[in-house]
Order: C-alpha cells, then structure tokens, then sequence
C-alpha cells in the first residue's frame, strides 16, 4: 500500500522521467522544421538547372549557410526522437534497443557533422 495520492501518481512523468520533455522537443523541432522546410524548399526550386557555381555561391552566403546548417541539424535531431520513440514501441530487446539507438544517434552525429563541415568549406577555406 502506497502512502502516495492518486493525484501524485498521475502528475508523475512516467517509468522513464522524461515523457514530456521528449514530447515537447518532439514539438519544438516539428514547429522550427515548418519555416525552414519552406525556406528549402523555395532555395532548391530557386536553383533547379542552376550550374555548381550558382549553387556554391548560394551557399556561401552567411544567412543562406546558417539557415541550412540549421535546417541540417533540427531535422536530424527530429528524426532522432522520432526513431527513438518507435524503437521503443516496437523492439523488444534491450540489447537490440541500444543497439539500434547507438546507430541511429551515430549517423545523425556523423551527417550532422558532415554536413556544418561541406557547408564550412564551402564558405571559406578550411
């Protein structure tokens, strides 16, 4: 027999203490993702049948680098909450669990990285 209320028990954040953090980065991602998939999108539209040059001096440019340097890691972050909530759903293994989030975290870190390195040397020398 517990000593805790039922009200206590319920605003607890769940067997993992972190439920609605995850929920809220989730949404907080999401929302940043809309502005910038927009700017994206209207930026490679802008630069279909463009040559090499046009494309690496759109990049070069300070606002357009550090909008697709964000854009690049909001949208890895996001899709590293998202894959972890359906690893957790739907693998039962804990080793299996770790596993798969070490690989996932680890290609969003590799890409992420790869990519603020591309968008680093294409605005200056490196």
């Amino acid at each position: 027999m517990s000593l805790e209320t039922p009200l206590h028990k319920v605003r607890g954040m769940g067997s993992s203490h972190s439920g609605v953090i995850h929920f809220w980065r989730q949404r907080v991602t999401a929302a940043a993702l809309i502005p910038l998939s927009i700017w994206f999108g209207i930026s490679a539209l802008g630069l279909v049948g463009a040559h090499e040059a046009a494309t690496l001096s759109f990049l070069s440019q300070p606002l357009n680098a550090i909008l697709m340097a964000a854009f690049a890691i909001i949208l890895l972050y996001h899709m590293v909450l998202g894959l972890q909530v359906v690893v957790d759903d739907y693998v039962s293994g804990n080793a299996q669990k770790v596993f798969l989030m070490l690989v996932m975290r680890g290609f969003a870190i590799a890409a992420g990285a790869t990519s603020i390195f591309a968008l680093l040397r294409i605005a200056g020398p490196l």
